[in-house]
């Protein structure tokens, strides 16, 4: 800890994101491709979380230029560190690295962010950053109107040429290496122009007025204790934990197939969405915000919508809305999770008293089970299983038509106090599969919420060829529920 006040940007480093990098292994794999779809850009769902993982340590491998990475969390685990090790290797090869991480999430990452800060071809910034690094809720305390406001975002990118986008952060739980929850989550990657719109709005984090060079906010280290990371992803590599993992690498052929020209793309018109970074200081432009943004972008449904949100907290406006278009005709359907799978009760509460209005209009609502048998959430459940699945993946498709996959979770955080990101994906492929999981696989794997003539709410979840009925909030005690009752009569919704 240096000191009580966020240090001075002056005479900060400076720099943007390459633009060279068409003669790379990548760029020459890529540009063929690409300029036979010159205003498209080519679209790869990552649904598996081991091939998700895979995807980004290969791409690390394989990028010869650059590295930009942006992340809201990036956990000090199996996962966390292969990839961390994966940036410093390819700084070790020559390859620029940026690394953007948003601060609040940051605990006990503080001597490898400066060890990875100390390398000649790496620089990491810090989002909002904590001054005082051991009593963080003291900063609440002092500079709640800051640091309240978070980054995020997610997207890593490779030499310019390929961005993985989504809902994924760095952990365990996001890549289906834990034995506790898993997070069902989905992530795009991409080739073609919107490839440089995502570098472009790094640009714009990373020179943002609050991004903060690590160094002007933690005490320094020897260059040697890099070699640390090195040596704690050797001692986890050759641990039970991580032999699926390291094989999952090993024998994915996403990347190889992209290099090679034969990885299935789905060529598509796609706009990339993103909050202006002045949002993190509550200074953006409301025009300028992605809620208001994706309005503009998607249209208004004329038939259907079906929306994938884990922490969706709709507001009387956002009740308003979905029962204008129920009234027009449009057929409104919306997953989020149930009250024993969410991993914040609160964000819950604020769902929760929101649910019998959406019914009433005959608003569809389906919520994830933990034990969700599959549901989308993975096709791997980590080397000893998981005890439960809960949702994290961002997405929703209009009309079968259009899609979008991103950070955004459908609450008021993500339209007023956090930055997000996605892609908006003109695809009838993407939006038709996301309209096919309602109708398929989304009915077995959630409870499906029912209200009778009566208004009384039911919960009903398929059992094989049987369908039971739950008349409070299933797998949950009588203390948990009562305290959503409270906070939902707490006026803290702006929050959630």
């Amino acid at each position: 800890m240096r000191n009580h006040r966020l240090p001075s940007l002056e005479n900060r480093k400076t720099s943007v994101a390459l633009t060279d990098t068409d003669d790379t292994r990548l760029g020459r794999a890529i540009g063929p491709r690409a300029s036979a779809y010159p205003a498209l850009s080519g679209i790869h769902a990552l649904r598996d979380p081991r091939d998700a993982f895979a995807a980004r340590v290969l791409l690390a491998r394989a990028a010869e230029r650059s590295l930009d990475v942006q992340y809201y969390i990036w956990r000090d685990d199996l996962t966390g560190t292969l990839l961390f090790d994966a940036l410093l290797s390819a700084a070790n090869r020559g390859v620029r690295v940026r690394l953007l991480l948003d601060d609040n999430n940051t605990s006990g990452l503080d001597a490898t962010l400066a060890a990875l800060d100390s390398h000649a071809n790496i620089e990491v910034r810090l989002f909002n950053p904590f001054v005082n690094r051991r009593l963080r809720l003291l900063g609440y305390a002092t500079d709640f109107g800051r640091l309240n406001r978070r980054m995020h975002n997610k997207s890593f990118t490779a030499d310019n040429q390929v961005s993985i986008v989504g809902g994924r952060n760095v952990g365990d739980e996001y890549f289906g290496a834990t034995h506790g929850v898993l997070f069902a989550d989905l992530d795009v990657l991409a080739v073609g122009p919107v490839v440089r719109d995502v570098s472009r709005a790094f640009d714009e984090y990373w020179a943002s007025a609050s991004s903060y060079p690590v160094d002007r906010i933690l005490s320094g280290v020897t260059p040697a204790r890099a070699l640390e990371i090195a040596s704690k992803a050797r001692h986890i590599e050759s641990s039970p934990d991580a032999l699926e993992y390291v094989r999952a690498v090993r024998e994915s052929s996403l990347v190889r197939a992209l290099t090679e020209g034969t990885l299935d793309l789905d060529w598509a018109a796609t706009r990339m969405v993103c909050d202006d970074p002045a949002k993190g200081l509550g200074l953006a432009a409301p025009e300028s915000l992605v809620y208001r943004r994706l309005k503009e972008v998607l249209g208004e449904p004329r038939s259907r919508l079906d929306l994938v949100s884990p922490y969706f907290v709709p507001t009387s406006a956002g009740v308003g809305w979905f029962t204008d278009l129920a009234r027009r005709g449009v057929e409104v359907t919306i997953l989020t999770n149930s009250l024993e799978a969410t991993d914040v009760s609160a964000v819950h509460a604020g769902y929760a008293k929101r649910r019998r209005p959406l019914l009433t209009e005959g608003i569809r609502l389906y919520e994830l089970k933990r034990e969700a048998s599959d549901g989308g959430a993975s096709r791997s459940r980590g080397a000893g299983g998981s005890s439960g699945a809960s949702l994290h993946a961002k997405t929703f498709s209009i009309d079968r038509a259009r899609a979008f996959v991103g950070s955004f979770n459908f609450d008021p955080r993500s339209a007023s106090l956090n930055t997000e990101m996605g892609f908006v994906i003109e695809s009838q492929a993407l939006a038709g599969e996301i309209d096919e999981t309602f109708q398929t696989s989304i009915p077995d794997s959630s409870y499906a919420l029912r209200l009778s003539e009566g208004g009384e709410m039911s919960w009903v979840e398929r059992r094989g060829a049987e369908s039971v009925r739950h008349d409070r909030e299933p797998g949950t005690g009588v203390v948990r529920r009562a305290w959503v009752s409270l906070l939902s009569s707490l006026p803290i919704e702006w929050l959630l």
